[in-house]
């Protein structure tokens, strides 16, 4: 993906700020006590927070949140969802916090939107020493038969390179993290995956996949006949067609800390 497809993709999901908020999946609360378990100290910043997925999950784990989201639509869905959060408009690259402020610094399906070259001096700006940076995603479990056809189906706009537990291993083994040198240096990263699940419906998984960003910026013909494929898929498989199901999940954790 080049700059500007990148930026597109980026830039997508405001128009799609309430369907993001209903349909997407939280975060396995084992993973996010993984992510923050070294930080050394309970101040957290949700970079990249958008609607407030993450932010609600470490708030019912008693962190002090602050969350910081550079699109104004999904802002205001954060803000209305969760009224007592410091909701502050900012970007990985331009973080609105003083320096040392925090004392872990958590993204959730968002790391690889960051330009690291700018955002990894900025989130070592605003980290404590010893403080921990963690990006989480939500991973479809493609060990799963039906889950596995599902992602033949849907192909890659809808279920992408870092959506899959193998992909993800291979795309974010340090690729999205501060590289070490200059002043403020970081250690060696980890990934651990954790088992995850989110309730579902064929069509609410189908509003789930549109809220995509490579499904989000497809021409409307093309985005419908996607959507078309998969609820016909999931009309046809029997763990998915009739009522609710469980769509087998992982949260996976890549975990640096700021020496």
């Amino acid at each position: 993906m080049n700059h500007d497809e990148q930026l597109l993709h980026a830039s997508s999901f405001g128009a799609a700020a309430a369907a993001y908020a209903e349909h997407r999946p939280d975060y396995a609360q084992d993973a996010v006590r993984w992510a923050l378990a070294p930080a050394p100290g309970p101040r957290v910043l949700d970079l990249g927070a958008g609607t407030g997925k993450l932010t609600a999950t470490l708030i019912a784990m008693g962190a002090e949140v602050i969350a910081v989201e550079p699109d104004p639509a999904m802002l205001t869905e954060l803000r209305r969802s969760l009224p007592t959060v410091r909701g502050l408009s900012g970007s990985a690259e331009s973080i609105p916090l003083p320096d040392t402020s925090v004392d872990a610094v958590l993204v959730g399906n968002a790391m690889h939107w960051f330009d690291m070259a700018v955002a990894g001096p900025e989130i070592a700006r605003v980290l404590a020493p010893g403080g921990v940076l963690a990006g989480l995603w939500n991973l479809m479990d493609d060990r799963v038969d039906w889950v596995a056809g599902l992602a033949d189906v849907s192909g890659s706009a809808a279920i992408g390179p870092r959506d899959t537990p193998a992909s993800w291993r291979v795309q974010t083994a340090g690729a999205h993290l501060p590289q070490n040198g200059g002043p403020a240096r970081f250690g060696s990263s980890e990934q651990v995956e954790f088992p995850h699940g989110q309730r579902r419906t064929a069509d609410s998984l189908v509003a789930t996949l549109a809220t995509r960003a490579g499904v989000l910026v497809l021409p409307e013909r093309e985005r419908d006949a996607l959507l078309g494929r998969i609820r016909e898929f999931l009309a046809g498989r029997p763990e998915t067609a009739h009522g609710e199901f469980t769509l087998p999940m992982l949260t996976g954790v890549l975990r640096t800390r700021r020496l």
